[in-house]
């Protein structure tokens, strides 16, 4: 059975009614983290919080 994830929406999402947003959801029994879009809710990626460290502090020091 899967485990039920709770999304959250991304603070950097368009804040209005639309489907904009980038949802984050931590896997409490791997610790995986899952990454979805609102109109795509069925389609998701999972990485691990070391990946999606290492990517976030490569894009933010690309932008430097």
């Amino acid at each position: 059975m899967r485990e039920a994830l709770h999304w959250q929406k991304s603070t950097f999402s368009d804040g209005g009614d639309g489907n904009t947003c980038v949802e984050v959801a931590t896997a409490a029994a791997t610790g995986s983290i899952h990454l979805r879009e609102s109109d795509a809710p069925a389609q998701e990626i999972a990485t691990t919080p070391a990946a999606l460290s290492h990517l976030l502090r490569t894009l933010k020091d690309s932008h430097r």
